[in-house]
């Protein structure tokens, strides 16, 4: 499937894996053309010898060279210099997520408000199927934490808060996310079997913060690519992605694996919109444009009325019960707060309709209005 682009993003790697240091490839890109990025980038664990199970077998533990470095002043200059790289790229409504665990994300976590950035949430990823301490000195390292922060405090970025409410069977998305650790078929073996990447990511948990947090046709920077996981949802998603990645032998794998993504039809790429993002619709509108008339009789699911004013309030049976449709409905439920326009229906032909009905109405001639030449 085609991905949209816009003129500015044309000269961009898109939907590629760029061989390099990250800090170099992102200093070489145009500024500003990104609107997302993820970084999972080096713990620096620290590691002193090698760690074993109780039957004496040794863990394949992350002690790869690139997650090697001198000191914490060394890692905090790599950190400095990525996520200034890192900043300048994002569009001034873009955002960044960065993930990590107890040894590196607090260090992440300085540099994000040293640079400017500002952060919006910080998620908990709690595994439900989390390596056991084999030593038995500390609690069982079962989460990692992620940092969602925009390029800066005024940027309007993305968040499709009822896409990820309808993700969660209706119930508001929480902060703290179970998901188990990436296993089984998901994940890539090299040619002897072993684990093609040892901290890679399970695609759940990069499907939530895409869908989430940018829309089709965005562009999803990931700058420690590894084997693609970032790419691959990027794909099925519809957005663009840019992968960076120095190691050789994962790159062969992200691209083995993103020529295996088809991406999901245009209609399977439609999610729950936000309400917040639609223009505002007082009553009073429907009032003035004569789709309800002062006097008309409005009715609730229980069969209550209420009298339509010429003021855009409604007036029960009492003079003590007047206010807006939604004080009113709540007035009459008893309730702190009431939605009036899914409330209080009108009467047309013997149907009852919901008087939202005349506010989409509204809404569709406005956004018409909108895309019309002037």
């Amino acid at each position: 499937m085609a991905i949209k682009t816009k003129p500015a993003e044309a000269v961009l790697p898109l939907n590629q894996i760029v061989a390099g240091d990250c800090i170099e490839v992102m200093r070489s890109l145009p500024a500003a053309s990104v609107d997302l990025i993820f970084a999972d980038p080096p713990y620096n664990l620290q590691l002193r010898g090698d760690l074993h199970r109780p039957d004496n077998s040794k863990v394949d533990a992350v002690d790869d060279h690139w997650d090697q470095f001198s000191s914490f002043a060394s890692y905090d200059a790599f950190t400095r210099d990525w996520l200034s790289a890192a900043k300048r790229l994002l569009k001034p409504n873009g955002a960044i997520w960065v993930i990590g665990s107890y040894h590196n994300v607090f260090r992440l976590g300085a540099e994000l408000q040293n640079q400017g950035f500002w952060i919006l949430n910080d998620v908990v990823w709690r595994k439900s199927n989390p390596m056991p301490n084999f030593r038995g000195k500390r609690f069982t390292n079962a989460h990692e934490t992620l940092i969602w922060a925009s390029r800066d405090e005024a940027s309007k970025y993305t968040f499709n808060y009822e896409a990820l409410k309808a993700l969660n069977e209706g119930v508001q998305m929480r902060s703290d996310w179970v998901i188990p650790l990436c296993t089984g078929s998901e994940r890539l073996k090299d040619e002897h079997g072993d684990k093609a990447h040892p901290t890679q990511k399970p695609e759940a948990l990069l499907h939530r913060v895409i869908l989430g947090t940018t829309n089709p046709g965005d562009v999803v920077l990931d700058p420690f690519f590894g084997t693609g996981t970032t790419g691959a949802v990027a794909k099925m998603l519809g957005r663009n992605f840019i992968g960076i990645e120095r190691e050789e032998s994962y790159r062969r794998a992200a691209e083995a694996r993103l020529a295996r993504i088809r991406p999901l039809d245009q209609s399977a790429l439609e999610v729950t919109g936000s309400k917040r993002a639609e223009p505002r619709v007082p009553f009073g509108q429907v009032v003035e444009r004569g789709m309800l008339r002062p006097g008309e009789v409005l009715i609730s699911p229980r069969g209550r009325t209420a009298t339509v004013r010429a003021d855009g309030t409604l007036k029960g049976p009492s003079a003590e019960m007047t206010g807006s449709i939604h004080q009113v409905g709540a007035a009459y439920e008893g309730a702190p707060s009431c939605n009036g326009w899914t409330y209080w229906h009108f009467k047309r032909e013997g149907q009852l309709i919901p008087i939202d009905f005349l506010r989409q109405q509204i809404r569709a001639e406005m956004e018409a209005e909108q895309g019309r030449p002037h």
